[in-house]
């Protein structure tokens, strides 16, 4: 990729083909009123000569009135001028930040999950809130106080030229040593703007950590530890934003000294012209007037320039992640997805990790209409698997088909429109129940939505919700038990109505109460689709379909429950473990049957049934 072009013009023109263009008009006409704002001091200014020459020293007594009059109409035009600019620019400001967040946004949904995992939710939020928030507001007060400046600069310049351009000269004699030691100090502010955005970042990031890990962090006794960290970085933040500050304020010192310079020398060269004759003090007090107003602007515009800078780091961050390529996409000319026969196949499958092979070689069958529990130890690559089909991944090698037809020769949303999926996270908003159900569907009847919320067993505790289902679930759902979470889960699972159901430890997480009940909403979601089940607890899995134990990225094993137990390979090993009750060891079937009768209170088969029916059922 060929490297972007990071200069200040650069990066605003970004802003301006990208954004503000469309604006144009709006600021067309805030840039007449700049004009005008601007042009009222430099009408000031010109009014001081006839005002001294011929109404103070002259003695014209009748155009003391006319003065007066054109003050007061300078000051009125200034300030409803000064008003209309305003508001047409803060307009544009906030449409401009509005759809730059909005679009940085929808880019960061795009990315693949090795992105996510790269950038944390506080690195992501610092970009989409405070790098759009201060490249806004920097570039609006940059149009706002710079568009006026430097009109009213050029104007009260102009001014005293007319009165004489030596004088002019001469107040302007020290900018040329202003260039060099300029431009030195706003690569300086760059930098270090750059690193405060990226300690702002990290803030961010340990923030969100803390929020969310607060229980552990009381549980572990850790505020103490976790408040250092917090504050070694504020420390560290500091420093760099006072670096940036200090910067940022040398550039108009360097002005003042230099105009100071230019005042002494109008001083000494013009106040000898007055001596003698040659200039009249109306013509001086022109001039001084003009000078004297042009060297608030000088100041505001070298000030302006470090916040250039400043401005500049954050839209170059912003750039950074709206150019980041999109791995996942879908294909220029998407086959349509397979309605019927949707067997899931992974045919020789590769996933790599940079240099670690997590997936190997893999293939596998999931056979419509059935289930099929993948069971192994943690990280034998059960949950890649489900990646790969709905493609939050890609594999690096081989091929994963449903229905005969390549999840990449899919459109991304007619793929993963296939899928219902249940995870042991049960994620819900800071919503209502209403909103975390429908998850933005707006067609969905209510007769259909209490039969979901009936066959979820959400309609149990519904009626115990202050507001029923427009009771907001608070925060990650924190409102909510696990159990009533993950029943809400499935309601939208059930609501969506998909083809093919991936179950991923759904039920792990909760206590056997709750777990008997999420188990029956899954047997009735499960009903009559293409199953696919991540389990750790084999009692869940005995009556699948089909049941493949994998190991280090590979299938080792596949069949019924049955008939992984009598092979005793690593599957029955796996049972064992599971069901050993003190010295009683599982040997044979029979003593399965038995020690699972005993000791396994959990529903048997993934269809709900419990193993003393199972067991009674064999017999």
């Amino acid at each position: 990729m060929a490297e972007r072009d990071t200069s200040s013009a650069s990066l605003f023109k970004w802003l301006w083909r990208g954004y503000l263009r469309k604006h144009s008009l709006l600021i067309v006409a805030a840039l007449v009123f700049m004009v005008i704002n601007g042009s009222m001091l430099g009408a000031l200014a010109y009014m001081m000569q006839p005002m001294f020459d011929q109404v103070f020293v002259g003695g014209d007594s009748r155009l003391l009135y006319v003065v007066g009059g054109l003050v007061i109409v300078i000051f009125v035009v200034r300030a409803v001028s000064g008003v209309a600019q305003k508001i047409l620019l803060s307009r544009v400001a906030m449409r401009t930040a509005f759809d730059v967040r909005k679009d940085l946004l929808a880019q960061l949904m795009k990315q693949d999950g090795g992105f996510h995992q790269a950038y944390p939710p506080g690195y992501l939020i610092q970009r989409v809130q405070g790098d759009v928030g201060s490249a806004n507001q920097i570039w609006r007060s940059l149009l706002i106080g710079a568009g006026r400046d430097v009109i009213g600069l050029f104007v009260l310049l102009a001014v005293a030229i007319n009165v004489d351009p030596i004088w002019a000269l001469l107040a302007c004699i020290g900018i040329p040593f202003m260039v060099i030691p300029t431009a030195a100090m706003q690569k300086f502010i760059r930098r270090r703007a750059r690193e405060a955005r990226d300690l702002g970042a990290t803030l961010s990031k340990r923030l969100d950590e803390v929020f969310h890990g607060i229980v552990q962090i009381k549980l572990n006794s850790a505020e103490d530890y976790q408040a250092k960290q917090y504050r070694d970085i504020t420390r560290e933040f500091m420093r760099t934003q006072m670096r940036t500050i200090v910067g940022s304020a040398s550039i108009p010192a360097m002005v003042d000294i230099m105009s100071g310079l230019g005042f002494m020398a109008v001083i000494l060269y013009g106040g000898s012209e007055i001596i003698s004759g040659d200039k009249t003090v109306g013509q001086f007090m022109s001039f001084f007037t003009a000078m004297g107003f042009a060297f608030d602007p000088m100041r505001r515009l070298a000030g302006i320039s470090g916040s250039i800078q400043v401005a500049s780091a954050s839209i170059e961050r912003i750039i950074e992640i709206m150019d980041m390529p999109i791995k996942l996409k879908s294909p220029d000319n998407p086959k349509p997805a397979p309605k019927e026969n949707l067997d899931v196949v992974l045919d020789d499958v590769t996933v790599t990790y940079g240099s670690t092979e997590v997936v190997k070689h893999l293939s596998l069958t999931a056979k419509a209409g059935e289930t099929t529990a993948l069971v192994g130890a943690s990280g034998a690559g059960k949950s890649t698997v489900f990646n790969l089909l709905t493609r939050l991944i890609d594999p690096s090698d081989g091929a994963v088909r449903i229905g005969g037809v390549r999840t990449d020769e899919m459109a991304l949303p007619d793929l993963r429109q296939l899928f219902s999926v249940v995870t042991q996270e049960a994620l819900l908003f800071d919503e209502t129940l209403r909103e975390n159900i429908l998850m933005g569907r707006k067609s969905v009847d209510e007769e259909r939505l209490k039969e979901a919320l009936d066959a979820a067993n959400v309609s149990d505790f519904l009626e115990n919700l202050p507001d029923g289902l427009e009771t907001r679930v608070g925060p990650r759902g924190s409102a909510l038990s696990g159990g009533q979470r993950q029943r809400v889960v499935i309601a939208r699972a059930l609501l969506r109505n998909k083809p093919i159901l991936l179950l991923d430890e759904a039920t792990s997480a909760l206590d056997a109460q709750s777990e008997h009940v999420v188990q029956q909403a899954l047997d009735r979601l499960a009903e009559g689709r293409t199953t696919l089940v991540i389990a750790h607890r084999l009692s869940t899995v005995r009556e699948a379909d089909s049941i493949i134990v994998m190991d280090k990225g590979r299938v080792v094993e596949q069949g019924s429950h049955a008939e992984l137990l009598e092979r005793n390979g690593v599957y029955a090993d796996l049972y064992r473990l599971q069901f050993k009750d003190g010295s009683q060891q599982i040997e044979t079937l029979e003593d399965e049957y038995q020690i699972a009768e005993q000791i396994d209170q959990t529903p048997l088969g993934f269809l709900g049934r419990i193993s003393s029916l199972f067991a009674r059922e064999r017999s």
